[in-house]
């Protein structure tokens, strides 16, 4: 049998060599591609729940409008509840203020933008209620939260509720919009419901602006002893 001269037997072992660092070079390629990819879906992941990025997704504040509304621009879709979660951690409080109008409870109860809304209090006369629905109460108070931030709507809200209060009227006009979201109205159906003095609310009739607003009925403030 012919012997593999010493020459022969080096140049392949110095080949085997070189294809086991080509190997070794492509795991470590391969192991690197990975560990990048898994920092970036880590990435991704802590700013889909990083408040912080909601909060600055909803800041371009606009002023009330109370004579026309701008057009309204183009949203995506509904967002699902997990969104709506999220959404309500980033741009509110569980109590924000005095009344304890909570964002997170009314956002966590979406409504569609074409829904009709009502509510009463049980205290309230049925025969009341039905003049409210019909437009029969005449309003003096009125905020258009088109173009709002929900921060800027809810202290519109109080304020124009407020407002009446103080003027000794007890019917207000909220013009929330529809949109494909929904989040302002969404959002001023569970403020209304949670408010200590609203006796009942219901989307205007469609002369008044229809599912796009509501009017909303009032406790008479007490008056001030003269």
């Amino acid at each position: 049998m012919a012997r593999t001269s010493p020459f022969a037997q080096s140049l392949a072992e110095l080949k085997h060599l070189k294809q086991d660092l080509a190997a070794q070079a492509r795991q470590a390629e391969a192991k690197a591609r990975a560990d990048a990819a898994i920092a970036e879906a880590d990435r991704l992941a802590r700013q889909a729940n990083d408040p912080a990025m909601f909060q600055q997704a909803l800041q371009g504040v606009k002023p009330l409008h109370h004579d026309t509304a701008p057009p309204m621009r183009q949203r995506p879709s509904k967002p699902n509840a997990q969104i709506l979660a999220r959404r309500a951690a980033a741009i509110g409080t569980d109590t924000p203020d005095e009344l304890g109008l909570s964002d997170t409870q009314a956002l966590l109860n979406p409504v569609a933008s074409e829904a009709t809304l009502s509510f009463r209090q049980v205290t309230l006369q049925h025969r009341i209620f039905d003049q409210l629905k019909a437009g029969k109460l005449r309003w003096h108070e009125a905020v258009d939260l088109h173009g709002c931030t929900v921060e800027q709507a809810r202290t519109a809200v109080l304020q124009v509720i407020d407002m009446a209060r103080t003027d000794q009227q007890n019917v207000v006009k909220i013009v929330h919009g529809k949109g494909p979201n929904a989040i302002l109205k969404t959002c001023v159906n569970g403020w209304l419901r949670q408010h200590r003095d609203v006796l009942g609310f219901v989307s205007a009739p469609a002369e008044q602006g229809g599912t796009g607003a509501v009017l909303v009925l009032l406790r008479r403030a007490e008056r001030a002893p003269s």
